[in-house]
């Protein structure tokens, strides 16, 4: 079977996703996305028409940000009108599922050069948001308002799915906070170390002006006092009635869990950070680098895909993560660095506690906490960020994986060269 190649990977800094506050949040989505394009055609001067194809994930495809995104970004960015593109919708892990679907097409010898990434204007999904609330439109939820799939699967808010995770699985409050805290620390020693100088490029104008060159959420000052301080993010909406019956967020879940005594203990500072950015990688296949003088920087060495339960939601990175490894023939101790999505400060605890991983190899300079999680993007991000890491430090095997709304997860083992 081909090898597909990762050629390269970048990504924009990450700007606060809340218009009027955030650097990048009054720019259009195709522009954001076309940043990233510029920055691989400019970095490593292939011939745009080469491009078999683009596959972009955007999770919120409404309003500016609706439509094939990955083809008018392409469009945006001057490349070739060859160049085609497709839009695709995994919604937190369809930037790791742009990436494998891209590796697959060289694998199965169809296509030699690809790009994947995704990028989301959160910014533009909370003014949305406000809009259709403020419309009297309403809010139907990841079902999209199916009764009947809602009778079988009750689907939650995700933050009070990861509430009813840290209850079931007993982690408590103080564990979370301890967790977003070294989010933070380890983000801000990358940072001051420069260890995402490779990937980061800067999102500049029309005229060159540089709007942004850092992660602007990042918050290095926090302590555990001051954590501790922050009121639950999702009491409140636990307890909302959602219909005319009234049905709550947290009653779905005991629909499932009845038992189940859901304590609020996420809140902004062990969950991610809401924000806007974009990122993409160069995929090739071997003949393809080879005559055209791309140097290889890693090799995809395996794919997986899982669904968990879809009313606990943020599950299945556990799960998804063996499949990977049991594709690759490896065991977990033959990775050298992990990056599981911080979603929730949940879903990475689990995920260290049931793999019974060393903590020094996962997340080692912070995650989404710290950085903030574009939700489209954030795969292709993370992904970079582990072949940047596996190359500073010499490692071999990354593996990267995220849960998902609908309770799903992908995974992918990348291979440093």
């Amino acid at each position: 079977m081909p090898e597909a190649y990762i050629i390269d990977a970048v990504r924009t800094p990450r700007g606060i996703g809340k218009t009027g506050k955030g650097a990048l949040a009054h720019l259009h989505p195709q522009q954001l996305a076309a940043s990233v394009l510029k920055a691989l055609r400019e970095r490593n001067g292939f011939d745009t028409a080469d491009v078999d194809d683009i596959i972009w994930s955007t999770s919120m495809q409404r309003g500016t940000q609706g439509g094939d995104l990955g083809r008018m970004a392409a469009l945006d960015a001057g490349y070739d009108v060859r160049a085609s593109g497709v839009t695709l919708d995994r919604y937190c892990g369809g930037g790791i599922t742009a990436v494998s679907l891209a590796a697959a097409q060289i694998m199965a010898g169809m296509e030699d050069l690809l790009i994947a990434g995704g990028s989301e204007m959160m910014s533009l999904t909370a003014t949305l948001s406000q809009q259709e609330a403020a419309a009297g439109l309403p809010v139907y939820g990841i079902g999209s308002g199916n009764d009947r799939l809602q009778a079988v699967h009750p689907q939650s808010h995700q933050g009070v799915c990861g509430d009813a995770i840290a209850a079931l699985e007993g982690i408590g409050r103080e564990e979370l906070d301890a967790a977003g805290l070294e989010s933070q620390r380890r983000a801000d020693r990358a940072i001051r170390e420069g260890r995402f100088a490779r990937s980061l490029v800067p999102v500049v104008d029309d005229e060159g002006r540089v709007l942004l060159d850092a992660d602007e959420y990042p918050r290095p000052q926090t302590t555990a006092e001051g954590l501790a301080q922050l009121k639950p993010a999702f009491e409140a909406l636990a307890r909302t009635p959602i219909d005319e019956t009234g049905t709550t967020y947290a009653g779905l879940i005991n629909r499932k869990f009845p038992d189940l005594d859901i304590r609020p203990v996420h809140h902004a500072g062990n969950s991610s950070g809401v924000v806007d950015g974009a990122a993409a990688l160069l995929l090739a296949s071997k003949d393809y680098a080879e005559r055209h003088g791309l140097r290889p920087r890693a090799r995809i060495v395996a794919t997986a895909n899982v669904g968990d339960d879809p009313t606990l939601m943020l599950n299945a990175p556990v799960p998804a993560a063996r499949k990977a490894l049991k594709k690759a023939g490896l065991t977990k101790d033959d990775i050298d660095l992990w990056e599981i999505n911080e979603a929730f400060a949940v879903v990475s605890e689990k995920f260290q506690r049931d793999l019974d991983l060393d903590r020094d190899k996962v997340n080692v300079n912070g995650g989404s906490i710290a950085l903030g999680h574009p939700i489209g993007a954030t795969g292709a991000i993370l992904i970079g960020t582990v072949l940047d890491e596996l190359e500073r430090t010499g490692g071999r095997y990354g593996l990267v994986t995220m849960c998902a709304a609908g309770g799903m997860a992908p995974a992918i083992i990348i291979e440093r060269l």
